[in-house]
């Protein structure tokens, strides 16, 4: 389950994340869990040997296009690697993996990446939004913050989170 929403509180390792749907979550997160702010970036940043993750949508003639893309510094290279469904619309997928290759075009780019098990050919229009992950501190998640977390539902219900992405400068995490 991923969490999106503006933080409540930051108490130690309990978040409470006021979501889209209007209620509050709490999100258990691990005491050593990754605290990563997301900045602005640009199409000049999606090149050869780059790690990205893109939020696509299918277009009728089956191929695959951005609706979001998020440059991953080398830290984090192999995060979340593959190409799995996504929740950002009913036919969303995400593909988090290396570019093999960037073809500049008159609307944007067509970049071909690959992953553990598979590639994909993937349109980024010029308008899509593009942000850079990169690590922050815990002591920058402020009640207000716009946050994405990535959580796993425990047996008991509650959610579990090993690390919370932070829209910085303004920035909204487009995930």
């Amino acid at each position: 389950m991923r969490v999106r929403g503006s933080v409540v509180s930051l108490d130690g390792s309990k978040l409470v994340v006021h979501a889209k749907d209007g209620n509050d979550v709490t999100v258990s997160l691990a005491d050593n869990f990754a605290a990563l702010a997301v900045v602005k970036s640009s199409m000049a940043d999606i090149k050869e040997g780059t790690f990205i993750g893109t939020a696509t949508v299918t277009q009728p003639d089956s191929t695959l296009r951005s609706v979001e893309v998020v440059v991953f510094p080398d830290s984090l290279r192999g995060t979340a690697e593959g190409h799995y469904p996504w929740d950002l619309g009913s036919s969303s997928m995400m593909t988090n993996a290396t570019v093999a290759n960037a073809v500049k075009g008159v609307d944007g780019q067509t970049v071909t990446v690959t992953y553990k098990g598979g590639e994909k050919k993937i349109d980024i229009p010029a308008n899509v939004p593009v942000v850079a992950v990169v690590p922050a501190s815990k002591d920058d998640i402020a009640p207000g913050a716009i946050v994405f977390v990535p959580t796993e539902r425990q047996s008991d219900g509650s959610l579990h989170g090993g690390a919370v992405l932070f829209g910085k400068d303004g920035v909204i995490p487009p995930m």
